[in-house]
């Protein structure tokens, strides 16, 4: 009995950043349960318990999105100076009174402004939980990410079946209670997350002193190569949106596949998610790995446009076969982006205003999550050879980040950032 009881301690001593660590890897799941509860069922809930017509629902969407892209660097603001757990622990409490706040009404424009409210904490989180990574791993910060994200998968999956459980009972009740369960979840992480000790904050000292010699900008607002980064970020950030949103329109819509695939799909990349995100993390663990990460990046996201292409120009069996051979394609650039993002965007970040640059490279995720539905509508409609295009289009952004990066992170091979970057106080 001894036996498993020691591999299991061990195991649980690979996870980097120490009890607390693995503290906010247990609010990581527990938040995704959550909201996997929630979020397939929201547009549904606004119809058929608000009672909102089909256009009302898009707006309320469409509004709280765009509203919703300020949560990142507000929280980046705040995470410089106030305490991190604090921090997060507020913004879970205010995601909850927001989503609850919408079982006090039906009316539209309550409604938007409760949604819109709701939408800035939201955003905010994984803001910090990068952050929170940053600080409490240190040079294995991206080997914590990896782990983490494989966590948001499996909680993603566990809310899903509840809510297909909940769903399947036909009651216009069961929105309301998967509601009032993603509630319960933010209350619980809430108090998790505050018996996590503060991680060490970078020591503005220690930072600035590092920093001065390369006479880095004020802030992130003036530094254009960081803004450069996340401008071509918010690009490659797109495999998100192609996965979630482009594939199963393009089913229905442009092949001869059968509907049932989409699912089926979706289940394909969360797999691939949990089995490889962790082993390929190793890949990009040094700011120059991650830059050089951006070479295959680029050719995952042409192969797997061709693919999208070619399942429109055949019978179902070529249909199927491509469009398996494109969500394998996109869900490793899924993956490798992942991997590359979480060390350029910290490696890139003075330690003393960490929670500043995190905030504005928060917003690349945030700008495609609210246009990318948008742009792959509209190559849809294009026909197939305009996903070759598109695929191009990333490989283009791949390579102009890979060339803007070169003279930031060339002088510093030696050694990964996540060493030399993250100095801690030591109080």
């Amino acid at each position: 009995m001894s036996r498993p009881a020691s591999w299991h301690r061990t195991a649980l001593d690979r996870i980097p950043g120490g009890r607390d660590g693995r503290r906010m890897l247990v609010v990581s799941i527990v938040d995704k349960t959550g909201t996997g509860l929630w979020a397939g069922c929201t547009a549904l809930y606004f119809t058929y318990v608000s009672g909102l017509g089909l256009g009302q629902v898009g707006l309320l969407m469409t509004v709280s999105g765009g509203i919703g892209i300020a949560g990142a660097p507000l929280a980046g603001f705040f995470a410089d100076r106030f305490p991190l757990v604090r921090v997060i622990a507020a913004t879970q409490l205010l995601r909850g009174a927001t989503l609850l706040a919408l079982l006090t009404t039906d009316h539209f424009l309550l409604l938007t402004l409760y949604s819109a409210l709701g939408a800035l904490p939201d955003r905010a989180g994984s803001v910090l939980v990068k952050l929170y990574a940053a600080r409490q791993a240190g040079p294995e910060r991206v080997r914590y990410q990896a782990i983490q994200r494989t966590t948001v998968n499996i909680g993603w999956s566990i809310g899903g079946l509840g809510a297909a459980a909940a769903l399947a009972t036909g009651s216009t009740q069961a929105y309301t209670w998967l509601l009032a369960g993603n509630v319960l979840s933010y209350l619980a992480i809430a108090v998790l997350t505050l018996r996590c000790a503060e991680p060490p904050a970078p020591s503005r000292v220690a930072a600035t002193a590092a920093d001065a010699p390369r006479g880095r900008p004020a802030g992130p607002w003036r530094d254009r190569t960081f803004l450069g980064y996340t401008a071509t970020d918010a690009a490659l950030f797109l495999d998100d949106t192609i996965l979630q949103v482009a594939v199963p329109l393009w089913i229905v819509h442009a092949t001869a596949a059968p509907a049932g695939l989409a699912p089926l799909l979706l289940v394909l990349n969360t797999v691939l998610v949990v089995l490889f995100q962790v082993p390929l993390a190793r890949f990009g663990a040094t700011t120059p790995a991650a830059r050089r990460l951006l070479v295959p990046l680029s050719a995952l996201f042409v192969a797997g446009t061709l693919a999208l292409a070619a399942s429109a120009t055949g019978g179902r069996t070529l249909a199927v076969t491509a469009l398996v051979v494109a969500v394998v394609a996109l869900t490793f650039a899924e993956i490798i982006h992942a991997t590359s993002s979480w060390e350029l965007s910290v490696a890139l970040a003075p330690a003393d205003a960490q929670g500043a640059y995190l905030g504005v490279h928060g917003l690349a995720q945030s700008t495609q999550r609210f246009a990318g539905p948008l742009l792959v509508t509209g190559v849809m409609t294009a026909g197939p050879l305009a996903w070759p295009l598109l695929g191009l289009a990333l490989a283009g952004a791949g390579a102009a980040q890979h060339r803007l990066l070169r003279d930031r992170v060339a002088p510093r091979t030696k050694t990964s950032l996540s060493v030399a970057e993250v100095t801690v106080s030591e109080h």
